[in-house]
This record gives structure tokens, sequence and C-alpha cells, in this order.
């Protein structure tokens, strides 16, 4: 062993100048670089410059990153110097075994820019284990009879060396019987055969006790020895022979275990006991693949074979007969390959990161191919399945490079799954599929896109400030940053110190708002410029136009060009000519609208007019014609209140006077305009109407109460309910005033009923027996309250009973066309419940007053303004206030009076009782 050292210390010199001399012949980074160094070297033991030999400069190293691709960490590469540093054990007989040489292959690796060198690495023997015997003594029966030249196979020795370290010779201690004979199998190993010099005899020694030493060749040489006792025995003349002494067979590797390999056929020509013969391994310990049957000779498998392991067995069988004669022979088995091994793929490296803009033909990946199997079995063709953007490149024998090969894009494809099999030449053909998940990263390769090429937004004006008008929406495909988009104003057709007050966008979410209210008379449309941009580096972005159309709204009033006011503010007259037939055109009335649409579309409309009928106004001329020719009894000075209103909804309008006078020249017409004109009292017709209508429902109510009683009465009634009806309940009065019906008092007759139970009912009656002509009848309480009127069948005249004060209406609770709010100039009907039950009062105040004779009547504050159109009849002096007891038809209150309104007192604003009628109206 101290001899093995010092041959290690020489093999470790001797490799620094072999690949200096490689480096010279074999230039080429296809050829591998080759050392030699002797097993067994201490770790950290230097192999070699690696970075020297490959032409890298010691500066080069940190950037170069030089480093050792292997399935086993043997070598290292040191970082400082580039020296190839052993990194491990490195026991030759248990990385080779008996191979004659015995050399590891592994890949240096360099970056920037990457490369892949091949070194070879061949570990050297060292004698450092001695032969060695499986047993320490063996026993040799020999009979006596045996004669000299006969030969006895020993029990060999194995050394795990090879070449000269290998066993060489065995050598026999010094006798006088025996000699030794080194012989050799068919695989070189080397066993030792007993010769027998002279004849034995049993009687002169027993035994004979000799020692065996199997020597190398090594520097220093091993050695080991054995004991060998002979014993003598009786004789047996005949020893067994076989068959052959050599069999040879060939088994494929993958028979299963208890199949017969061969059989071998040994004979005896001794008779008896002698003849009996017994097979047997002479190395049992080491056969632990195969099983011998003693009697039949049969050798089977015992466990399974594989032809990557072992190729090949030695066998030494030994046939032995009863009398203890033995006869030796050798079996060779030859395992034959099967492809029975599937190829792998193994990854070298891996490129970590995979940009979506990478070129074509970039380093991906770096893969080896392993096939255990031998010949066309171990040959791999590699390829990758389905259709990706890479390709494998042939890199060196069974290394493969994978490299881009086509255009990458993240957004349609974020990973590829790469799937790559290998397939041996085999028969049949095995193959394995290894897939790897590439992923991509993402580059800001897509611009913003709108959802939308244009965008079109309808904004009404008077819009509040603030609010959103419209949003737009932009989306990049790419992650993170990249997609992240902020919108932005970069143009528009406003003044650039008018955009900020007029609109703003959302940097985050689209959205636009208005910063003011919009004003479609000002601006009728503008358009923006709006801009998406990511946050990638650089940055992309994309525009689009949004156009603002501001829609109107009926928010200007028309306004009359013509006829326009004096410079005191009164009207201007026109003249007409007293022959003007029908359809001649008087005037125009001319006004405009500052809005648009159906908003600024005009009609026009005569609202009062002196002489109704006698000109005709165009709805959407405005045009002022004669209807018929002037007569007799029309004025020479006319009137007409022209509004002029737009399509709006609502609609607003606005009222225009003209001033006509008929005449034949200005002098004529001179002394018409010096009299100041009455103007009409458009709110004493409009009272009429609304009394004429009020009477109408009236009578249809009283015809329908009518009716009802009529029916009620045909039935059973109770005495309590229609006790109010006897006689004794009502109060007779004396003649009335007969209603005067061509004079406006309506011919209603009332009767206010109270039962026993202190309930108060207003009933319609029908009299028993008919009255005389303008007779009623007031009923009463034993107070002096007075009720509605009924009929009675008494037809005795009776003073009247004067009026309860407490019956007054005080100024606010005179009905009028609103109560006590101002009246509606353009006299529309009343547009509230409480004006309805004010004016339904009136008249049943104004039937009840016309039944009474002894009223004062007059046009004063009292008349409601009834006097002028119906006669001096209706007069609310002493007219009862029926709103607490009196049912509206058609309305679910009952009119109620409030005790603060009984002051007397006018309405501050009302215009019900403003006119005078003083003249005559035409109606």
């Amino acid at each position: 062993m101290g001899s093995g050292a010092g041959d290690r210390g020489w093999a470790e010199r001797r490799p620094v100048l072999f690949p200096f001399l490689l480096s010279l012949f074999c230039p080429a980074l296809s050829e591998p670089l080759r050392y030699r160094i002797p097993e067994e070297m201490p770790e950290g033991s230097v192999v070699g410059n690696l970075a020297k030999d490959l032409g890298l400069s010691v500066r080069e190293l940190p950037t170069r990153k030089l480093r050792v691709s292997s399935d086993r960490p043997y070598f290292t590469v040191s970082a400082e110097r580039g020296e190839l540093l052993v990194s491990s054990r490195l026991d030759r007989e248990q990385l080779c075994g008996k191979k004659p040489v015995c050399a590891l292959e592994f890949e240096a690796v360099a970056e920037k820019p990457l490369n892949f060198y091949h070194v070879n690495v061949e570990i050297e023997d060292i004698n450092d284990n001695p032969p060695k015997f499986m047993q320490n003594s063996f026993e040799l029966q020999i009979s006596e009879s045996t004669k000299p030249e006969a030969r006895f196979i020993l029990g060999s020795a194995h050394d795990a060396d090879i070449g000269t370290n290998s066993l060489q010779n065995y050598q026999l201690s010094p006798n006088d019987h025996f000699l030794l004979v080194n012989k050799e199998k068919l695989d070189g190993s080397k066993y030792p055969e007993l010769v027998l010099k002279v004849p034995l005899d049993r009687e002169e020694q027993k035994s004979y006790h000799l020692t065996l030493t199997a020597l190398d060749c090594g520097d220093p040489p091993l050695s080991s020895t054995a004991q060998i006792q002979v014993l003598v025995t009786d004789a047996n003349d005949n020893p067994p022979v076989f068959s052959q002494e050599l069999y040879r067979v060939g088994l494929p590797e993958n028979v299963f275990p208890g199949t017969t390999v061969l059989r071998v056929m040994a004979t005896d020509q001794d008779e008896g006991v002698n003849a009996e013969i017994t097979f047997s391994f002479t190395e049992a310990g080491q056969i632990t693949q195969f099983d011998l049957n003693s009697t039949t000779g049969e050798i089977t498998t015992r466990n399974t074979l594989d032809f990557e392991e072992v190729k090949e067995y030695s066998i030494v069988l030994e046939a032995r007969d009863g009398g203890g004669m033995i006869a030796q022979c050798t079996v060779e088995i030859e395992v034959l390959d099967v492809n029975d091994n599937i190829p792998e793929v193994i990854f070298q490296s891996l490129t970590d990161l995979i940009t979506e803009d990478t070129r074509l033909g970039t380093y991906i990946a770096l893969l080896k191919v392993r096939d255990k199997d031998s010949g066309d079995n171990g040959e791999v063709i590699c390829k990758l399945e389905g259709e990706v953007p890479f390709k494998l490149l042939t890199y060196s024998r069974n290394t493969y490079k994978l490299v881009t090969d086509g255009v990458l894009d993240r957004e349609q494809t974020p990973e590829y799954n790469v799937t790559i099999t290998a397939t041996d030449r085999g028969k049949p053909p095995l193959s394995s599929s290894t897939t790897i998940t590439l992923h991509l990263t993402d580059v800001n390769d897509n611009a913003p896109v709108f959802q939308q090429s244009a965008y079109l937004v309808h904004v009404p004006e008077n819009n509040p400030p603030g609010a959103s008008i419209a949003q737009v929406s932009a989306s990049d495909p790419d992650l993170g940053p990249n997609g992240q988009v902020s919108y932005s104003i970069v143009a528009s057709d406003l003044e650039p110190r008018a955009l900020s007050s007029y609109v703003s966008v959302s940097a985050h979410s689209g959205v636009v708002f208005a910063q003011r209210a919009f004003d479609h008379e000002q601006l009728r449309a503008f358009e923006l410029t709006l801009q998406a941009r990511d946050q990638g580096s650089p940055a992309l972005s994309a525009n689009v136009s949004l156009r603002v159309l501001v829609g109107d709204r009926n928010d200007n009033a028309p306004r009359v060009l013509y006829p326009a006011l004096g410079p005191d503010g009164s009207a201007l007259f026109d003249t007409v000519p007293r022959a003007a037939q029908p359809g001649y055109l008087v005037t125009k009335v001319v006004a405009v609208d500052a809005d648009s649409g159906h908003n600024a579309w005009l009609s026009y409309h005569v609202l009062q007019a002196s002489e109704p009928g006698l000109f005709s106004l165009g709805l959407r001329t405005g045009e002022v014609r004669t209807a018929r020719a002037l007569g007799d009894r029309d004025a020479a000075r006319q009137r007409l209140l022209v509004a002029v209103r737009d399509g709006g909804q609502p609609p607003l309008s606005a009222t225009a006077t003209l001033l006509l006078v008929f005449a034949d020249s200005l002098q004529e017409a001179l002394p018409d305009l010096s009299e100041s004109p009455q103007p009409s009292d458009p709110q004493a017709e409009l009272q009429f109407y609304l009394v004429v209508a009020l009477a109408l429902i009236s009578v249809l109510f009283l015809l329908a109460v009518i009716l009802a009683v009529a029916l009620r009465l045909r039935g059973p009634s109770s005495p309590t309910t229609w006790g109010c009806f006897q006689p004794g309940l009502c109060v007779k009065s004396g003649p009335v005033v007969p209603p005067i019906y061509s004079e406006g008092t309506l011919p209603y007759s009332y009767n206010l009923c109270v039962a026993q139970a202190g309930k108060t009912e207003f009933n319609f009656l029908k009299c028993n027996d008919k009255l005389s002509s303008g007779q009623d009848i007031l009923c009463g309480d034993s107070s002096g309250a007075l009720f509605p009127l009924c009929n009675s069948t008494d037809s005795t005249s009776q003073p009247q009973a004067p009026p309860n004060t407490d019956w007054r209406f005080s100024q606010a609770q005179r009905p009028g066309t609103s109560g006590s709010q101002n009246g509606d100039e353009t006299g529309t009907w009343p547009n509230n419940q409480f004006d309805t039950e004010m004016l339904q009062a009136m008249i049943l105040a104004s039937a009840s007053e016309a039944a009474d004779g002894s009223s004062t009547l007059g046009a004063g504050a009292g008349t409601m303004g009834l006097s002028a159109r119906y006669g001096p009849q209706f007069t609310l002096q002493h007219v009862p206030d029926y709103r607490q007891n009196v049912y509206i038809p058609g309305s679910n209150a009952t009119l109620t009076n409030a005790a603060g309104k009984r002051d007397g007192k006018a309405p501050a604003g009302g215009n019900g009782n403003k006119k005078k009628s003083g003249k005559k109206e035409k109606k």
C-alpha cells in the first residue's frame, strides 16, 4: 500500500502537462479535453487547469462562471484559478470494475456566451487491493491410487485491480509430492491447479499441509495465502469425466427466474458408490444468479439478469463421485442485451426568464438523453411534440439545445407546455416524454384600444355642474403596469383656457364630468380628443374623439318683436280702413324664440278681443286679418290681446297688445285715440263660465238625489231618519220674492233637516204639495238660525225672517277664482280642490240669497263680481256659510270655515272684485 501511495504522487504530476499538449493538437471545441489521474486521489487534488486549457484567463472566470455539469459531483472547478479539483473519492473498482479503461465524462459550462466543453478524465488503477481467497483453507481428498500428473483445481483468489496490479500467479509452498500450475480462463482470470508429482501412499502419510500464495505485480506487490490440506483416501481408480471441458451459452437478459440455462453431463466408469456423481459450484458463495441441481447437473436462473450490470458469467462446476474423485468444467454464460430500458431526458440547464420579444434562435434549455441499453437499443432520437415555436438542435452526442423557432406573443399564449419525446432504435422501440412549462414575461407591446372608434354624447342644457356626461373605456391586454390605463384630455375645439371650466375626465375610470351648466344657445356642440396611456416603459397610448352635442331645453320664452311698445311703454296703434273686406291683412305679430326645434315652434292665439269674431289670427303666421266687414254697431277702436306660445313642454308664452282703429285717415283716427280705452273684465267673464258649469253640475246632482230619495220612499223608512220631514220640524215663512230666472237666479231649493239624534243632514227635497209660483219655505230652529229652503204645502205667505248675522261671509271667505289668492289673468279653470269648493259654495249661497226678497242688492264689495253679469240679485251680505254642512259631489272633503277667517277683511291682492260693471259687455 505504501508503494501505491508513491505511485499516486507520480500520477498527480503527470496530468498537468497532458492537457497542455492535448490543446495543441485538438483545438476544436467538439473534441473533449482529456486528463489522466490515479484513483484514490485526496479531495481537493488538482486534476488540471481547466480554464487555461480552455483558453480562458483568470480575469474572465467571475463573469464566465466556469462550472462542471455532471450527474455525480466527482469534480469541481476552482473559482479563483479555474483548476479542476477532485471533490469526492475516486475508487476505480467501484466506478468501472474490471473495465480495462475507466473514464469519467462530463461537461464544463461557461456563460456569457454560453459554451459547453466535453471533459474526459481517465482513472488509472493503483495497487490498492491485494488478491483474496474466498476461503482461508481448502480440503482436498486424493485417492492413493491416483496416478502422477493428476491435476486438481484449487480455489482461486480475486484481485479487484486490473493490469499488472491484478492477480498474476500462484505459488505453492515447497514439497516433494505436489507442484503448482497457473491456468488462465477465457476471461483472462487465473486459477491454480495442483499436480501430483509422485504416487501417494496412504500408509506412509495420510495427509499433507500446503500453503498457496496469490501474488500480483504491483509496486510494491501484494499477496495473500490460503492453507491446503490434502487427505489421502483409498483407491477410486476412475474419476468423473464431463462431456465438455467448456460449455458456452447465450441467455437474454429478460428471462424469468427459474429458466433452464443448460445441463452438464459427466460419467464415471466406476461402479457402485464410486460411480455416483454429484454436481456443485466450486465457488458457490459467488454464484447468486444461478442454481444447480446437484443430481441432474441442470443450471437454472435464480434472479433476473441485467445486461447493463453484468454482460457475462464464468462458472466452474465440479463433479464428484462417491469415492471422492472430482472433475471440473467451465460454463460461460453470455447475457444478451434486450431493449428493456426507456430513454431518459435530463435537463442540464434552463433559462429562467423568457420575454415575449425574444429573437429567433435564442437559447432556452440544454438537455441530454441517456439509454442504458447498447447498440441500436441505446441509440436515441429526440423530437418535439405539437406545434410550438421552439426547435431542438443537436449540440453533441446525446446532447440537444432547445432554441426559439417562432414569434412569441404572451397575449395570445402566456405559457407553453413543451413536450420532448426520446425514442430509441430498439425493436420494438421504447420512448419517454418529458414536459416542461415555459412562462413568457410580458413586454409593453400593446397600446390601449378604445371600445369605440368615436364617441357621440347628447347632453341636455342646464345640466348640473359636476354631473357625469359620458364614459370612455380602453383595454390593454398587457400585464401589470403595462396594462394599467389612465385617461386625459389632449385636445379640444374649445379655447385651451376655457377647457378646464367646461369638462374634465377621471384618469382612472374614464368618466367625463361637466364642470359647468351648458347653454344650448351659446354652445351647441364641441369635440374633445381623449387619450388612453398605459404605464409601461416606454408608454403606449391611443386617442379617440368625443363629440358632445348640447341638447335644447325650453328655457327661453318667446320675444315679441312687433308690435313694439312706444317710448313711454304704451302700445302703438294700427289703422284699418273702414271699408276693409274679410281677409284684409291688418298687421302681423312677429316673435322669435332663442330655443330650437319644437321649443322654438311658435303659435299665436287671441286671448282677448273687444269684438270677438271681427278679426282672425294666423296660428303659425301671426297675421291679423279681418274676419268680417265692420258693422254699424262695432266700435271704431278695437283692442286685441295676443299670446305667443312655443312648442316646449311646458310651453312658455308672451303677450302682445294690438290697438286697432278703424279710420280712413290719421286725422279721423286721432279723436278715437284721445279717449283712454276701457279694458274688458276677463275675470268677470271667467266667473260667468264657472258659475254656469257649476250650475249644470248641481242640477245633475239634484236630479240624482231626488231619484235616490224617491227610491228610498218606496220601501220601509225609519221614523228616526225621516222624522225631519214631518210638518212640526219646519218653520213656515211668509211670502218670499219669486225667483227671476231671466236675471240669472238658479231655480234650486234646499232643506236642512235635523234628526233627533242631533245629526244634521243636508238633503234636496221634493215637496208633497206644489208650491205656488215663486213661493219657497225657509226652515229654521227655535233660536232663529236659518236653514236652507224647502218646499211647503202651505201656500200662505209669511214675512221673511231677518237674516242671521252668523251667516255672513267674510271678505276672505267670499268665493272667487282662487279664494283669497290672486286670480288668474288668463282665465283658466281653478286647478285645486279648494277653489272648486268655494265656487260651489258661491253657487249655493247665490241660490239661497236669490230666494230672499229682502236682500240688499248692488254691485259693491259683496257681490262676488257677479252683479255685473247676472244682475243685482247676487249679493253675499246674508249668505250663510254652508261649507260646514254641505257635501260637494265628486269630492271627499266637507267645506269648513275657520273661525279666524270671519274677520270680514278683503284678501290681499285679490282681483276677483276689482272690475267695475258700469259698462255693457257684449257676450
